[in-house]
């Protein structure tokens, strides 16, 4: 006699059951968008060339080394508002 599977939900953890209907859609949303991402999706091509995240930063520190360094805006500039066109 085979034994009967069942879902799954009697032998997980409490810890891991999640109610769902007491979830908030968006509850991160409008704080990424303030705060903005460090997410970078490279296109396919690009991506077959780098095995790991490690490389990829390898690759850009070395492009980074060749550049003069970046002026800073002071922060007046960095927090003034752009002029609205209209």
């Amino acid at each position: 006699m085979k034994a009967r599977r069942g879902n799954g939900l009697g032998r997980m953890r409490a810890e891991y059951r999640f109610d769902y209907s007491k979830a908030e859609r968006g509850k991160y949303y409008k704080r990424l968008l303030k705060a903005g991402s460090n997410v970078v999706v490279l296109d396919r091509d690009v991506a077959r060339e780098f095995p790991d995240s490690a490389s990829v930063n390898r690759a850009l520190r070395s492009v980074l080394k060749g550049k003069p360094p970046r002026r800073r805006a002071s922060r007046a500039a960095r927090t003034r508002e752009k002029p609205r066109a209209g």
